[in-house]
């Protein structure tokens, strides 16, 4: 196991431009609104660990107004599957779209599946929960929330030997405002014809955005950069037998089957230069 950090080098990490719209898109999935005709579509996802393409063409687009981010995935899928109907079900047991948003000292994690199901967790960096006043928060309280820990020098289930350390989760904790919507160009859970894949959008309010923003305003200055990944997991049978782990495609890849190093996540660049 490697223990080079981060795994991944600069070179290869993703800078995506992301441009301010003047018309906020409808959040019904369908992904045919004029800014999302216009905004870049990010390069094809690649493996996670080794940068090749990935088996499915899965692409990005974002972009963002005074009020929201606004992120859109176009995901090839010859046979869209999803099963779990129960919000934070654990999605990426199947197959699942994936993004992450880092702060300086806590970074948030939303799925969704082709039925529309989400799952939310918030992570505090244990060596900050004192120091960056998520004690004082009554949502952050260890004694009442929905905890758990994850990674860390102990953790030898995932690479996760991050020099941070562990990470408290926070699983009830969901992004205020948020709204999201998908939309299948298909047959769901139907393996009798080929489907084309599915789409997904979603609204994340500048309010949810507080706890990791750091020093930064919001909405984001001229120029402003911040981190954030961009992910998929495919569930994949082979004669019968699911292989395990399931490839991981991303906008970069991390050098590692981890998608819980903001080292190894992309560069989003807030321009307020309006699409076109």
């Amino acid at each position: 196991m490697s223990r080079i950090f981060p795994p991944c080098s600069e070179e290869v990490l993703v800078h995506y431009a992301c441009h301010r719209t003047l018309r906020p898109p409808r959040i019904d999935g369908l992904l045919d609104d004029p800014c999302w005709e216009r905004a870049p579509l990010s390069p094809r996802f690649v493996d996670l660990v080794d940068g090749r393409p990935g088996l499915y063409d899965t692409r990005m687009a974002a972009v963002w107004d005074e009020e929201a981010f606004y992120l859109a995935y176009r995901i090839e899928e010859p046979d869209v599957r999803a099963s779990f109907s129960k919000r934070d079900s654990f999605l990426w047991l199947e197959n699942d779209a994936e993004f992450f948003i880092a702060g300086p000292d806590a970074y948030y994690e939303f799925q969704v599946n082709a039925l529309g199901t989400i799952y939310e967790v918030f992570y505090v960096w244990q060596n900050a929960y004192r120091k960056a006043g998520f004690d004082l928060r009554p949502e952050f309280d260890l004694a009442s929330a929905d905890v758990d820990i994850l990674g860390g020098f102990q953790d030898a289930s995932r690479w996760g030997r991050h020099p941070r350390g562990r990470r408290w989760a926070f699983m009830g904790w969901d992004f205020p405002g948020l709204r999201w919507a998908v939309h299948v160009d298909g047959t769901l859970n139907d393996d009798r014809d080929r489907d084309r894949g599915w789409t997904f959008e979603a609204a994340f309010p500048w309010a949810g955005f507080e706890l990791l923003a750091g020093n930064r305003p919001l909405p984001p200055a001229d120029g402003d950069v911040w981190r954030m990944d961009f992910s998929r997991f495919e569930s994949i049978t082979e004669a019968g037998i699911k292989i395990d782990p399931s490839p991981g495609w991303a906008l970069n890849r991390h050098g590692v089957y981890d998608s819980h190093i903001p080292e190894a996540f992309s560069y989003i660049h807030f321009l307020r230069r309006p699409i076109g």
